[in-house]
């Protein structure tokens, strides 16, 4: 798999910036079938940074009902990645 395939988006949510803050930590949505080590390649290739440790989560998908139809959100995985200390991802300078 291609890095960018890898890595599908950043998560930016009220949490994760705490975990920015305090634990040095970047959350990303990430494919479902890349493992750790190729995780960690591409966020250190993207990014050009460097990583201490990655925790991983398959996240499952919410049911949802509108009226009568019923429905599912597709399941995803999370990664967690711990970065080396003094590195840092910025993905909003300035706002």
């Amino acid at each position: 798999m291609i890095h960018y395939d890898i890595i599908k988006r950043p998560l930016i949510t009220e949490k994760t910036n705490i975990q920015k803050e305090d634990y040095n930590q970047i959350t990303f949505e990430v494919d479902r079938r890349a493992n750790r080590v190729e995780i960690k390649r591409a966020i250190e290739k993207l990014f050009n940074v460097r990583v201490s440790t990655i925790r991983t989560i398959q996240v499952k998908g919410k049911r949802k009902q509108r009226g009568r139809v019923i429905g599912k959100r597709k399941d995803w995985k999370k990664a967690i990645a711990t970065l080396m200390p003094g590195e840092r991802i910025d993905f909003f300078e300035g706002v």
